[in-house]
């Protein structure tokens, strides 16, 4: 989670709020709200409202981080633009989104209304950007980039701090770079009420994996033991927990449905078991998933 220096705040906020001109309204607004939501604060200097909301806007719009910019058009010195746009009263805010005027309001708003405008205006922007930071870490966690994947778990955190898919994926980098202790302090920040949700279950289902993996021991010697007894159900239980951690999930799969198939209630229903866990951490979605819970009631219900 990195943090910025004052010089390059100080550099972010001037290109969060400028002045325009009819010159420059094209490209400060139209195009500019092509990428993200911008606000044009239509004021004058004899305006005493103007002067009131001004320095709420500027506020809301450090505050929003980045999300929206501000731009301040003069209309004494500009009147082409607001005349076009009917504009009849000041102070008035438009909002552009996509080179067009989106919403606005007259007036000068107290904090907390301006506070909720800007988050009426962005929330569906945001949302879709963090559903796509979300979806390239969980891809990259999936391709065993567990560094790369923390990075942007870390970028929605810092954004949110309460964001739980983005924890729990988290979770699991930690998981996938052996830091077990760090697995469970970071699934330990998750509220109570949140402990079943299906990313947190999943990050669990997995640390819990991991652990049961290393303590099984090598994967060549687990093999050699079932070689040596195919019987041998506790072997070939720990020799899945190693393929698993090892990213063969089929064949850890294959492993665990082979003891179900030969004693279900081997280890009180152990295997099963086991293999659920796989499920839950894996994700309903994942092929090794589908395809093992297929193989799994063909065995149970023939």
């Amino acid at each position: 989670m990195l943090g910025m220096g004052g010089d390059t705040t100080a550099a972010v906020a001037g290109d969060l709020i400028k002045d325009t001109t009819t010159q420059g309204f094209m490209k400060d607004v139209i195009e500019a709200s092509k990428t993200q939501p911008v606000l044009v604060d239509f004021w004058a200097t004899w305006c005493g409202p103007c002067k009131q909301l001004t320095p709420v806007l500027e506020k809301a719009v450090k505050a929003a981080k980045g999300k929206v910019k501000l731009v301040k058009m003069d209309i004494d010195k500009n009147p082409e633009i607001p005349g076009q746009m009917g504009i009849q009263s000041i102070p008035a805010v438009i909002a552009f989104v996509n080179g067009q005027p989106a919403d606005g309001f007259m007036g000068a708003l107290p904090e907390s209304q301006v506070m909720a405008f800007l988050e009426r205006l962005t929330k569906g922007k945001i949302e879709d950007e963090g559903a796509n930071l979300l979806e390239a870490a969980d891809a990259a966690l999936a391709e065993g980039d567990a560094a790369a994947a923390a990075d942007i778990y870390a970028q929605l955190l810092q954004e949110d701090s309460s964001n739980i898919a983005a924890l729990a994926g988290l979770a699991r980098c930690y998981v996938a770079t052996g830091n077990f202790e760090q697995a469970k302090k970071t699934l330990a920040m998750i509220p109570e009420a949140k402990q079943n949700d299906a990313a947190v279950a999943a990050a669990r289902a997995a640390l819990d994996l991991a652990m049961q993996a290393e303590a099984a021991g090598p994967l060549d010697e687990l093999q050699k033991k079932v070689d040596a007894d195919p019987l041998d159900h506790q072997a070939r239980a720990d020799l899945a927990a190693a393929l698993n951690a090892a990213g063969k999930r089929m064949e850890a799969a294959d492993h665990l449905l082979a003891i179900v198939k030969k004693d279900r209630k081997w280890n009180e229903d152990g295997a099963r078991k086991q293999l659920v866990q796989f499920f839950e951490a894996w994700g309903a979605t994942d092929p090794a998933t589908l395809e093992g819970r297929k193989k799994l009631s063909s065995i149970l219900f023939s």
